[in-house]
């Protein structure tokens, strides 16, 4: 399998219907949390705050432009290991992804696909909408830096 940075969502959906029932999903979830990479402790500050999160929740993103295209790379971290694990869902979605193809993402779509949309309380759900608002806004403002 993958690093958690290199997840790609076609294997995180394969693996999600390998696994079948949310109880070994919520596991697999977790365990992917683990694996994510950590985020500097100066970086968790409240301007890498996402806001809406029941959990705490810091992302931050940095521009990678070469000749053809601009692409975004996320790194985030939570203080809860599910959401841990979200953020790994999320990445697969978005990261090293270009603005508009952030922005064109149907990320709902997606999340019934995984069944996100079943399972997760409503604070969860608040929260991982907060982080799919962050993750588009900055790749809104990145898509005006290159106008």
């Amino acid at each position: 399998m993958s690093s958690t940075a290199d997840l790609t969502l076609d294997e995180l959906i394969e693996e999600f219907e390998f696994l079948g029932d949310w109880e070994a999903r919520c596991d697999y979830l977790i365990d992917l949390g683990f694996e994510l990479p950590k985020l500097p402790e100066e970086e968790k500050i409240e301007q890498n705050r996402v806001h809406g999160c029941q959990s705490n929740v810091w992302l931050i993103a940095s521009d990678n432009t070469n000749s053809e295209s601009t692409t975004i790379e996320f790194l985030a971290n939570s203080d809860a290991m599910i959401v841990n694990g979200l953020i790994v869902v999320l990445m697969a979605i978005y990261n090293r992804k270009t603005p508009e193809e952030i922005i064109k993402t149907d990320v709902e779509e997606i999340f019934t696909q995984l069944e996100l949309d079943r399972h997760l309380s409503p604070a969860r759900k608040n929260g991982l909408f907060g982080m799919v608002k962050r993750v588009r806004q900055i790749a809104v403002e990145t898509a005006s830096r290159e106008d």
